[in-house]
């Protein structure tokens, strides 16, 4: 995570559209740890565009 605290839902909204845009996958802890981040930006929105 970027250390700056005003940086953390941008990053994770980041990290989020990437994953699915390029179908990755997530391991449980990591999707776990997204939850809880995802959880504290209540005003954050993931919007992608599916790779072709």
């Amino acid at each position: 995570m970027p250390p700056a605290k005003d940086a953390t839902c941008t990053y994770a909204t980041g990290w989020i559209t990437a994953t699915l845009r390029w179908k990755l996958t997530v391991d449980p802890t990591k999707a776990r740890a997204l939850r809880t981040i995802a959880a504290g930006c209540p005003d954050a929105t993931v919007t992608f565009t599916p790779a072709p």
